[in-house]
């Protein structure tokens, strides 16, 4: 059981207001904000460079907290690289694969821009991308992945990557990755996983998931912004950049990278930010990720069931608590989103998400012209904010 009031004391941005925008960045806790503040303090220097004790505290600290990073994804034995966010480590995976003519991308109308246009943008260098799209609920059937990958070798095109999302930024549901991965390693693809929204959210291993990369966001999971991570299970893309720390030796004529994530991370990294997103990880794993899901699919059903009770609201997706995360958007009639979003600040200090999400494509495929409202909860969101929500929905559809 999570006790939430002792975890809205390490939140003290919480004493005022009702946040519910965590899927576009959470909160921070104190004790992260102190991992941050004591690298400055206490030990601030650059890593992989010098022998003089701050130095090799500051590596030290670095080091363990990739180590930290990669046991809470069960990612041992791999390589996780530090990124700025899941933008640049889907980027860094588009523009580090060899491509050739004939090449095909298999992605979904599901995705948030970040895993959408980097292979849309491959177009250009001739490779073909295949969209699959879903139902209203935001599911589809694995097998029109197999049908994909069909049509293509049927039309001289190699399946080399699918790019997925693990859970939707907009639906909230969650996508049969195991059996997406199944097929894809059946007919010789690669698997990219977005997990920015189902990593800080539910117990989340890459050997379970069968992904060859996964990309997430420090940002949505409690930790400092600018960070990211992917995840790779084989350290086989090119560096997306090179210079200072990432080589092992230069000469007048060539030069040999180093091993491990230090390949791919050229230039002095966000030192403090790595090791709040471990100190981030830490307070996760401290609090129980299994316990987290659990306090999440309870606040979700109560929010579905209050929310699919109101008249003039409609959720969108799906109304089961069932297979998803804690990421709830509707509309009300009459009102555009940003409105609505406007009301419940103002109204009753209720912070939600209006727009379209970095989603224009399902938007449109959804027909929602004006985007959606949404609200997303985390692990330090009440039953009684959830109360509040409701009511104040409820209110406002009276007047209406």
């Amino acid at each position: 059981m999570l006790n939430t009031k002792r975890i809205r004391n390490d939140f003290p941005i919480l004493s005022d207001i009702t946040y519910m925008d965590n899927a576009a960045t959470s909160l921070s806790p104190e004790q992260v904000i102190k991992a941050e503040n004591n690298f400055d303090r206490y030990y601030r220097s650059n890593v992989g460079r010098g022998v003089h004790r701050l130095t090799n505290i500051a590596t030290q600290m670095y080091w363990q907290a990739h180590q930290k990073v990669t046991g809470f994804i069960g990612g041992e034995e791999s390589t996780t690289i530090l990124t700025k966010n899941t933008t640049e480590a889907i980027n860094m995976v588009a523009c580090g694969m060899k491509w050739n003519s004939g090449d095909n991308v298999i992605t979904t109308i599901l995705e948030h821009h970040s895993n959408f246009l980097p292979w849309m943008r491959l177009r250009k260098r001739g490779v073909d991308v295949s969209i699959i799209k879903t139902d209203s609920q935001g599911s589809f059937d694995p097998d029109e992945l197999r049908i994909a990958i069909s049509r293509n070798i049927r039309n001289n095109k190699k399946t080399k990557i699918v790019a997925i999302t693990h859970a939707s930024n907009v639906l909230g549901n969650l996508l049969p990755v195991r059996e997406i991965a199944d097929i894809c390693h059946e007919n010789g693809a690669k698997l990219l996983v977005d997990g920015a929204q189902s990593v800080p959210h539910l117990p989340v291993d890459v050997k379970e998931l069968g992904c060859d990369y996964l990309c997430f966001s420090g940002h949505k999971m409690l930790g400092p912004t600018g960070t990211g991570i992917l995840w790779m299970k084989e350290a086989d893309i090119r560096p997306l950049m090179v210079g200072g720390g990432m080589i092992e030796k230069v000469s007048f004529r060539d030069y040999t990278p180093s091993e491990g994530y230090e390949k791919y991370e050229a230039g002095t990294p966000n030192i403090s930010g790595m090791i709040g997103l471990a100190r981030a990880v830490e307070y996760l794993e401290d609090t129980g990720m299994k316990n987290i899901k659990k306090h999440e699919k309870k606040l979700t059903k109560k929010l579905l069931e209050g929310l699919t009770d109101l008249s003039g609201v409609t959720v969108c997706g799906s109304v089961s608590d069932h297979n998803r995360i804690g990421v709830v958007s509707f509309n009300v009639e009459g009102l555009h989103s940003h409105e609505v979003a406007h009301i419940l600040d103002e109204g009753a200090g209720i912070m939600v998400r209006s727009g379209e999400h970095c989603c224009h494509p399902l938007m449109e495929h959804l027909g929602l012209e004006n985007g959606t409202v949404r609200a997303s909860l985390y692990l330090y969101n009440t039953e009684e904010e959830v109360d509040l929500l409701i009511d104040t929905m409820e209110e406002l559809t009276r007047r209406l």
